[in-house]
């Protein structure tokens, strides 16, 4: 099996300080730019998302929202009706059980519409600074073909990273690996004569070099 925490130490080496691509200034703009980047570019969020967040700046004004108004609003982003509906009812949750508020715990998160595993831990590391792995795409197809992770399910493989490394790596490794899988480990024709983690790599169909 590959060496998870060398591969996280290469990385971070390539990355020091690796962030979201999402704009956000609070966790609840984190929240609703998360639901709308499923299916769709964090380029496009981020063109999308200043006009909402100038508009909607509390979880009460996103409950209170026409919803026909506000699918207009993200229209751009794609699959709008059905996230109009999430980030609205998500929003009345938070309004009516949270006092407004994004809460801090995975158990909390994952009770909001729209939001899982995945959602609730993009948010626990980046809006409030918690170690955790969120696993996407690209963390599902790169971990796999590293040799760090062996499954499809993304619930194993936050389970196989998580236990691999030292929890103060967890977040930042997780952001490492997505760029990674966006400008080297690409889905298509990845990168491997420029990869910083060639040699520590166990996938069978990487080219000699």
């Amino acid at each position: 099996m590959a060496d998870a925490e060398k591969i996280a130490r290469l990385l971070l080496k390539k990355y020091p300080k690796p962030m979201i691509a999402l704009n956000f200034s609070n966790p609840l703009e984190l929240l609703v730019a998360t639901i709308l980047s499923a299916r769709c570019t964090d380029k496009k969020v981020n063109e999308v998302s200043p006009g909402l967040f100038k508009k909607y700046k509390t979880a009460g004004d996103y409950a209170g929202a026409d919803i026909r108004t506000f699918e207009s609003e993200i229209r751009p982003t794609g699959f709008y009706k059905n996230k109009a509906k999430m980030i609205i009812n998500c929003c009345r949750k938070l309004v009516s059980d949270f006092k407004g508020k994004v809460p801090a715990t995975l158990e909390e998160l994952t009770t909001l519409p729209g939001v899982g595993r995945k959602t609730a831990n993009v948010i626990l590391g980046s809006a409030f600074n918690k170690q955790t792995i969120a696993v996407d795409t690209h963390v599902l197809r790169v971990s796999n073909r590293l040799g760090i992770a062996h499954s499809d399910n993304p619930d194993k493989v936050e389970e196989e990273l998580t236990g691999q490394l030292p929890e103060k790596l967890l977040t930042s490794f997780n952001l490492a690996l997505i760029l990674h899988g966006r400008e080297t480990c690409t889905a298509q024709r990845p990168k491997c004569p420029v990869c910083v983690v060639y040699r520590e790599c166990e996938w069978p169909e990487k080219p000699a070099l």
